[in-house]
């Protein structure tokens, strides 16, 4: 399911990887990760920067969405293998790698597009485009969503041999 993206929507979402290339991620908070995984062939680490759903403070935990769906090279690696590494800015950290069911991803989405606030319509349109339907924010669209692009979760590993 592939997806092309118009000019003006990929130099925004290339923006954070500008970033974080720049050594300027840490100006991005919390909102978005670069993670590093290794390719399932070639065995290359790769990087990318993922915008974060859901991040939990106390356990470090933070929750990305797959926008292009199973077709991500960065899912399909990590389902190859869960060899991930995540930062915020700073150095990578070892994280362990959790697929979220889809009861805990529909909520995840729902509290995602209640913290847009009044910018709801520009994520439903940007959730339009990669969905690949019409996505108004229901509760039926929601749970469409997590079944067509699906949510992740890394938490920082504790320190010790990988």
């Amino acid at each position: 399911m592939t997806r092309t993206l118009s000019p003006w929507l990929r130099r925004a979402f290339a923006a954070p990887n500008a970033l974080y290339r720049h050594g300027l991620g840490r100006v991005l908070g919390r909102r978005f990760l670069q993670l590093t995984h290794v390719g399932r062939r070639t065995g290359a680490a790769h990087t990318v920067v993922l915008e974060v759903v859901r991040y939990d403070p106390v356990t470090g935990e933070a929750v990305v969405i797959s926008g292009f769906g199973e077709d991500a090279q960065w899912l399909r690696n990590l389902r190859a293998n869960k060899d991930a590494r995540i930062s915020f800015g700073r150095a990578p950290r070892r994280a362990t790698v959790r697929f979220l069911g889809a009861d805990e991803a529909f909520d995840a989405m729902t509290a995602y597009e209640r913290r847009y606030g009044i910018l709801r319509p520009v994520l439903r349109r940007t959730l339009t485009v990669f969905a690949g339907f019409e996505y108004r924010g229901t509760d039926e669209d929601r749970r469409r969503l997590v079944g067509r692009l699906p949510l992740v979760a890394f938490r920082p590993a504790p320190p010790g041999p990988a």
